[in-house]
């Protein structure tokens, strides 16, 4: 953990982020729950028990997330490995999709800079010194 190496701010800022995006999954798995009485929508789940399922995958996700995110505010090399290993998966995902769906490519490109960006925030010089303390 990090005590005499200060926090780059790039690393606060991909935490920061990465916090929002569990806190959002954590919301839109909760109103995904309060849907189960949406004939329209549990049936775009195959039934109610596949969008439990889903909406609770989605909460514990956002919970994952959020810990993550603070082990990275606190230098947790783990969960920046962590981050690392979702961000290359997004990459990968977001290459196929660009691939097999051209005319959602922009949405696509976009997600890969993005991962890139939160990628090389993580791994300068001065975020791997912060890791290592």
């Amino acid at each position: 953990m990090s005590n005499s190496v200060a926090r780059p701010g790039g690393v606060t800022l991909v935490a920061v982020l990465t916090w929002i995006s569990g806190l959002l999954d954590i919301i839109s798995g909760t109103v995904l729950l309060f849907q189960t009485s949406v004939d329209a929508t549990v049936e775009q789940f195959g039934g109610a028990s596949q969008l439990i399922a889903s909406a609770l995958l989605t909460i514990l996700i956002g919970v994952v997330v959020i810990v993550v995110a603070v082990g990275l505010l606190r230098g947790n090399n783990a969960s920046r490995i962590v981050i690392t290993i979702f961000q290359m998966l997004s990459i990968i995902g977001s290459v196929f999709l660009a691939i097999a769906y051209p005319a959602g490519a922009i949405g696509e490109y976009f997600s890969i800079a993005l991962a890139a960006i939160v990628l090389i925030l993580l791994w300068t010089r001065g975020a791997s010194a912060y890791f290592r303390e």
